[in-house]
């Protein structure tokens, strides 16, 4: 039970400054200001990892790679802990590989979410700097489905075809995981 507390925490703590990382390169690669709420907190989220990671490793191109270095290490870590947990149980060669699909699994996981933000503000019709800053953020995945789907009733469904991708996307990888988890 402790094990499962624990873990949740480290699941929760991860998620949450891992995609707030994954987010803040995210947005400087699509030029969105942080100027708003939702920058600001990411900002506070992240300035602690990311900063100190910046005066080591420069950024490749348009590639904010503190930012992903930082998701990346947060991801090691809680795999490296759950690892420790379980009594150091397995080859620990297991463990960078369960933080690659951690991240991975990140940022499929963070997609989604800012998906279903945009779908539901879109239904609520409300104008705020934010719904403005997810439409910004949601356009580039969205694009592509929109030239291939064709709108319904007035109604883009998109989103709903971008959602049900990246559920696919996260079976797959999820079969993936195990089929590498049966290699060690």
């Amino acid at each position: 039970m402790i094990a499962q507390i624990i873990s949740l925490l480290l699941d929760v703590a991860t998620g949450l400054i891992g995609g707030a990382c994954l987010l803040r390169l995210y947005m400087q690669q699509q030029r969105v200001p942080f100027g708003n709420p939702l920058g600001k907190l990411v900002f506070a989220l992240s300035n602690w990892l990311v900063l100190p990671l910046r005066r080591i490793v420069p950024a490749v191109g348009s590639v904010d790679s503190a930012s992903l270095l930082g998701a990346l290490l947060l991801e090691l870590a809680q795999f490296g802990l759950l690892w420790l947990l379980a009594g150091a149980q397995g080859s620990a060669a297991l463990v960078p590989v369960l933080a690659l699909f951690g991240l991975v699994r990140l940022v499929l996981s963070g997609l989604t979410g800012l998906i279903i933000v945009y779908a539901v503000l879109s239904w609520v019709q409300t104008r705020s700097p934010l719904v403005d800053l997810v439409e910004r953020l949601c356009a580039p995945p969205l694009r592509p489905l929109r030239r291939l789907i064709p709108m319904v009733g007035g109604m883009d469904l998109s989103p709903l075809a971008l959602l049900v991708l990246l559920q696919v996307l996260a079976i797959i990888l999820s079969s993936a995981q195990g089929e590498v988890l049966r290699l060690f």
